[in-house]
């Protein structure tokens, strides 16, 4: 089944419609109120909660069916080594992917 043009665009349209009425609600409408000081301490650690749940089903179960390759747990393993050891989330994340995609090139 093809979509026609107006089809996509008014999906576009609406749905950044809806994007910008979420955002607004809480930018426009609630902007000089601030949450409770534990909520605040929460979403401190809300980047650093996202990023290994972006990343573990890509690492686990990369194409959805079979488990992980070694080469993606082993350089997830030493993502995670990293990011302990150094308390960066920048330099976890590059000390897994240089070697992912270097290992990549060379045909691993």
């Amino acid at each position: 089944m093809t979509l026609s043009t107006f089809t996509i665009w008014s999906t576009i349209i609406g749905l950044g419609i809806a994007t910008y009425m979420i955002r607004f609600s809480f930018l426009g409408l609630l902007g000089d109120w601030r949450p409770p000081g534990w909520a605040e301490r929460m979403l401190r650690y809300l980047p650093m909660a996202m990023m290994p749940a972006l990343a573990a089903p890509m690492v686990v179960f990369p194409s959805g069916a079979e488990a992980g390759d070694p080469l993606r747990l082993g350089c997830a393993a030493l993502a995670i080594a990293v990011g302990v050891v150094t308390r960066n989330l920048l330099a976890a994340m590059v000390s897994g992917l240089l070697p992912f995609f270097a290992a990549q090139a060379l045909g691993f």
